[in-house]
């Protein structure tokens, strides 16, 4: 990646982790989920209205490091309107790309999610980038235990 690309990729992040997009609990939310990193204190409630097979709408109330906020906030514009299965693709294109595991990644194809492919230079990081991604797949699920990046 070149210095430049990095650069703004880093002012994405950034603007992201000072003004996350939706942020705030949904009022009659039929999902939500909570998440705990205990590497770095990271948490993440999301919250996700489902209407049918897709998802409505979908927020997040946390605190965390920048990568973990921004990561939320852009998880958060990218999901609403998807399907499930829409929605498990970006989960499995966003885990690749934060664990290195597409480096040759069509860049249209990831869009915003594009700005976090610098993590897989810092493993530690993985973990605070795909924490609110593994919540709003338990949301969905219905899952009640707490999600932990242990």
């Amino acid at each position: 990646m070149n210095d430049d690309l990095r650069e703004l990729y880093q002012d994405v992040i950034i603007e992201h982790s000072k003004r996350p997009r939706n942020y705030h609990p949904l009022d009659q939310s039929a999902h939500k989920a909570d998440g705990y990193n205990p590497l770095c204190g990271d948490t993440v409630t999301v919250y996700l209205a489902l209407d049918g097979d897709t998802v409505k709408d979908v927020s997040f109330q946390g605190h965390g490091c920048a990568i973990s906020t921004a990561s939320a906030s852009v998880m958060t514009e990218l999901l609403k309107g998807k399907t499930r299965a829409q929605a498990e693709d970006l989960f499995r294109t966003f885990h690749d790309l934060v664990t290195g595991k597409a480096a040759d990644a069509d860049p249209d194809r990831l869009g915003k999610l594009a700005v976090f492919a610098g993590v897989s230079e810092f493993p530690v990081r993985v973990k605070c980038a795909t924490l609110c991604w593994h919540t709003a797949r338990a949301a969905m699920e219905g899952r009640e235990e707490p999600v932990s990046t242990e």
